[in-house]
């Protein structure tokens, strides 16, 4: 049992103190400003490109691809991880969830000896108890995390299947080969938890019979208490414990009645499919990607563009239509400082993952987390050189 332990700590600490990104190196990731990207890197079945752009003054979305053993012990079973946190209100949820969520999920693997929609529901709510146990913590002194949140996506590929559990509304899409036609095409793996959308504002109205206020049109948006769009998330202690919504939270976040059950809800969608052979990559990323591509979009962008920056490409296809959208020119909108950015798009994290083999690569060992922007504190520059793609 010690020694256990001792590996399971020993593979945590390996997780958290690898993501340090480099302006030198594409090992660990490059920076350009407000851009970060790993062009290519080598997972267990295939290859994967990465990047983040930040758009807040700080960057809300967390992300991490983690190949290899998917369990506390060297002999697996073996795999590829991906999450994408993108968080809401300040960076702590989706941090805490890239420190915690993968350590959880090895946890349970090993304890199960195999992957399994089980496994990744328990690590999910493991870390939204450790988050509220933290909330908790800190509310005397930092009452303002309780209305911090973040929605989370996480892909498994394991034993020829792919593991999709989600909360929030970023997305993960596959891109499968028709062979009738030769055209690849987008299949949604994960549904959005968004008050936009009217499946989703049945659902809370289902849940709450007796509020006729669950779901109010606001500033042009569908929000939940008028507050938040996205109805399931890690964290969002306000709107799960009425102890939170209280003062010293500020008074824009508390309600006017009290509740006695979560308003939002912690409860991933979980869905699990054998990988066919048409398969031929994953995109996952934060909805300021979705804000400006479609599904099918993007995969037409991976499909018909080299892989190596293919991450990088569609970020920067987002900026171009963030730009279309404000009928600005895209350079003008590449010289935009954080902050000020936020009026033109969201973070955007993007991963790709090439499914180019059934066989899994056992010595592809991959810890690599996404986003360290590293910024002088008056810093507006968001590039030092400017990005060479087409528009293809």
């Amino acid at each position: 049992m010690l020694t256990l332990l001792i590996n399971f700590m020993r593979s945590c600490w390996r997780s958290s103190s690898k993501h340090h990104s480099s302006s030198g190196s594409d090992e660990l990731g490059r920076q350009d400003g407000v851009l970060w990207y790993k062009d290519y890197g080598q997972h267990a079945y295939g290859e994967f490109s990465m990047a983040v752009i930040q758009a807040n003054n700080l960057l809300e979305d967390q992300s991490q691809v983690e190949s290899g053993s998917l369990s506390m012990l060297n002999s697996g079973p073996f795999g590829t991880f991906v999450g994408i946190y993108d968080g809401h209100g300040g960076p702590e949820a989706a941090r805490y969830i890239c420190n915690h969520l993968f350590c959880h999920m090895k946890r349970f693997v090993n304890d199960q000896k195999f992957m399994s929609v089980d496994v990744l529901r328990k690590a999910i709510q493991a870390t939204e108890d450790g988050f509220l146990s933290l909330v908790s913590k800190e509310w005397p002194l930092n009452p303002q995390i309780a209305s911090v949140g973040s929605c989370c996506l996480v892909g498994v590929v394991c034993d020829g299947k792919i593991y999709i559990a989600n909360l929030g509304d970023s997305m993960a899409i596959l891109g499968r080969f028709v062979r009738a036609t030769g055209e690849v095409l987008a299949l949604q793996l994960s549904p959005e938890h968004n008050a936009s959308i009217e499946s989703v504002r049945k659902e809370l109205q289902a849940l709450h019979p007796e509020d006729s206020k669950i779901v109010v049109l606001k500033h042009n948006a569908w929000r939940v208490k008028g507050l938040i769009q996205v109805s399931r998330s890690i964290g969002d202690a306000y709107l799960k414990k009425a102890e939170f919504n209280k003062e010293p939270l500020y008074e824009k976040f508390r309600l006017k009645e009290t509740f006695k059950k979560p308003i939002l809800s912690a409860e991933p969608s979980i869905s699990v499919q054998t990988v066919h052979p048409d398969d031929q990559f994953l995109i996952f990323a934060s909805d300021g990607l979705w804000e400006q591509i479609s599904n099918q979009d993007a995969v037409s962008i991976v499909q018909k563009n080299p892989r190596q920056g293919i991450a990088r490409r569609l970020v920067m296809a987002a900026l171009q239509q963030a730009a279309k959208k404000r009928e600005i020119r895209y350079s003008d909108i590449m010289k935009i400082g954080r902050g000020v950015r936020r009026h033109f798009h969201d973070d955007i994290t993007v991963v790709v993952l090439y499914l180019d083999s059934n066989i899994v690569s056992e010595a592809s060992s991959v810890s690599l987390r996404g986003g360290e922007i590293t910024l002088p504190a008056n810093s507006l520059s968001p590039f030092t050189v400017p990005m060479e793609f087409s528009d293809s």
